[in-house]
């Protein structure tokens, strides 16, 4: 029979990947992470990881594991809950996948708030357009651009917002005046790398203009922000980025916009943990106090 107390290191190293990670969460040495990670696979007679160049990766069985150990970990919680003081589990860590210009443009603005609301709570971002594997606890939670298909999870949309057409006042006063979409064939613009592109929905430049000069392509948002902003050519930008600065100017206004949404996603059995609920909880109200934002309305 394997000692239960020997989950808790199985799940924060399935999680973190690095024994001095796990070490520094739970304050021990990275020996103790290994000793009782070697245990359990020797209680359970199998072999939960593989130490890989990028850390501990779980195996099949440890990915098995990984469910029943996520059950039990939200059964604590509950049970903790329901004796009192659900406060007590407003600590540990939480990692959520979120896209980058959302997270970086968006939500860092309001982490000085989260932190003074719930200090116990360690927020991990992993700020990445492709769909983060909630199965695989690559995150806790996520942010994605449509409802996911698959998997156990709890999904609710999150917010809508709006992307608009832009350029920089500098780039603006050394091109050609532009009155209609038919002008824009005249123009540099700045977008992705069509083929590395995470998500096809990011492909807005082309239900406006066909075969567009693009002269800059990359897959980092932040990337072509910065470049447009630089005044390196036309961008389809976040409202709630672009609307920051007076040095950009929306391009077209009453012909280009695109609408999208942001869900948010939990995996069933932690999706009643207190800190996930915390998070959720957060993400969800600033959103709504930040709608127009969100919409690009002034």
């Amino acid at each position: 029979m394997f000692d239960w107390n020997d989950i808790r290191f199985f799940l924060e190293l399935s999680r973190k990947g690095r024994l001095t990670e796990v070490a520094k969460a739970l304050k021990v040495d990275h020996t103790t992470v290994s000793r009782r990670i070697s245990t359990l696979e020797k209680n359970l007679d199998a072999k939960l990881f593989e130490n890989t160049t990028r850390g501990y990766v779980l195996t099949q069985a440890g990915e098995r594991l990984l469910t029943q150990a996520e059950v039990m970990e939200s059964a604590s919680a509950t049970m903790q809950d329901m004796i009192g003081g659900e406060n007590r589990n407003l600590t540990g860590v939480v990692r959520l996948g979120v896209p980058e210009g959302f997270g970086s443009q968006f939500l860092s603005r309001d982490m000085p708030l989260f932190q003074e609301l719930h200090p116990e709570i360690e927020l991990e971002f992993v700020a990445n357009d492709r769909f983060v594997s909630l199965s695989k606890r690559e995150a806790d939670l996520s942010i994605t651009l449509e409802r996911p298909r698959s998997g156990r999870l709890v999904s609710k949309k999150l917010t809508d917002y709006t992307l608009r057409l832009y350029a920089s006042r500098s780039y603006i006063d050394k091109h050609p005046p532009i009155h209609s979409v038919a002008d824009l064939k005249d123009h540099n613009f700045v977008s992705y790398i069509d083929e590395l592109v995470p998500d096809p929905q990011m492909l807005y430049l082309s239900e406006f203009v066909s075969n567009p000069n693009v002269t800059l392509k990359s897959s980092s948002i932040v990337f072509q922000f910065q470049a447009a902003l630089a005044g390196a050519g036309l961008n389809i930008m976040h409202c709630f980025v672009a609307d920051q600065y007076e040095e950009l100017v929306q391009i077209l206004p009453e012909d280009i916009r695109v609408d999208r949404e942001y869900w948010l996603n939990t995996p069933e059995e932690i999706h009643d943990l207190a800190r996930i609920k915390a998070v959720s909880q957060f993400l969800t109200e600033r959103v709504a106090a930040r709608k127009n934002e969100l919409l690009g309305i002034k």
